[in-house]
């Protein structure tokens, strides 16, 4: 695939479905100090669904060196999956992820990530070396070069993945995705409209035209505009990539909305 646009299509895949972005750098921006961990909310109540809008294609196993291998229970599946991840995107992407509960800690990520907060407890991801830093502009403590190109570190290294492998994977384990989409609260819910919904609430993130100024009235920085701090997790981290990463990436994310509504 040489298209550049499918190959940052699926580096988007990556993000939103294995929550790497989110969490990587969560801590560097708001600061160093760990919150209490927060309880995972309840899910809303709806009617039920007659089935899936917009639903996956069956796969119960994959092919490997040319034998079917099953997919193991969702709570032995967490060293098949890290060494899928490790096969598919390399080491890099891997050893950023925990070692215990990937994909529940994934799946809850993801529906959370049109909420106000991310539990803490349930981050899929450890922390990163670097650490954070603003840029100044008129006197004023902003987000900028230093805090964006970070994230191009992270989807350089995405960007090299085998591509049909990143979105196989993603329907190779979606048994295992919905599983514990289920388990989560949402037994008559189905996880890729779930993610679906994501996207469509990412994509209606605001790009600022000016910098976005920070704040740190105590430990943490903040927003210092009130209507961006009020923003949802999942679209504060559409700010935080910046406004060229995020405009690409709404345009990315349409066309993978599109990818997983093809069914």
């Amino acid at each position: 695939m040489d298209d550049p646009d499918l190959k940052m299509l699926f580096a988007v895949i990556i993000l939103i479905v294995f929550g790497v972005v989110g969490w990587t750098y969560r801590d560097q921006l708001f600061g160093v100090a760990e919150p209490e961990p927060a309880a995972v909310p309840e899910p809303v109540a709806s009617e039920k669904p007659s089935g899936p809008q917009h639903p996956m294609p069956e796969m119960s196993g994959h092919m490997v060196t040319g034998e079917l291998v099953d997919l193991p229970p969702l709570d032995d599946s967490d060293a098949y999956f890290l060494l899928e991840i490790a096969g598919t995107f390399g080491p890099a992407i891997e050893s950023l992820l925990v070692r215990e509960a990937v994909i529940d800690r994934l799946v809850t990520t993801i529906d959370n990530l049109p909420r106000q907060e991310l539990p803490q407890k349930v981050r899929p991801v450890g922390e990163l070396k670097e650490p954070f830093a603003t840029d100044a502009k008129d006197d004023a403590v902003v987000l900028g070069i230093s805090s964006y190109a970070r994230y191009d570190a992270l989807i350089a290294q995405i960007y090299y993945a085998d591509l049909d492998a990143v979105y196989d994977t993603y329907r190779r384990f979606y048994p295992l995705f919905q599983k514990s989409y289920e388990r989560l609260g949402y037994p008559d819910g189905y996880f890729n409209d779930r993610l679906v919904e994501v996207i469509d609430h990412l994509v209606a993130a605001p790009l600022p035209d000016a910098p976005i100024v920070l704040v740190r009235p105590n430990v943490l920085y903040e927003f210092a505009d009130p209507e961006l701090e009020a923003l949802s997790s999942g679209q504060k981290l559409m700010l935080r990539m910046g406004p060229d990463n995020s405009a690409t990436l709404k345009r990315l994310l349409a066309k993978f909305r599109d990818r997983l509504t093809a069914s």
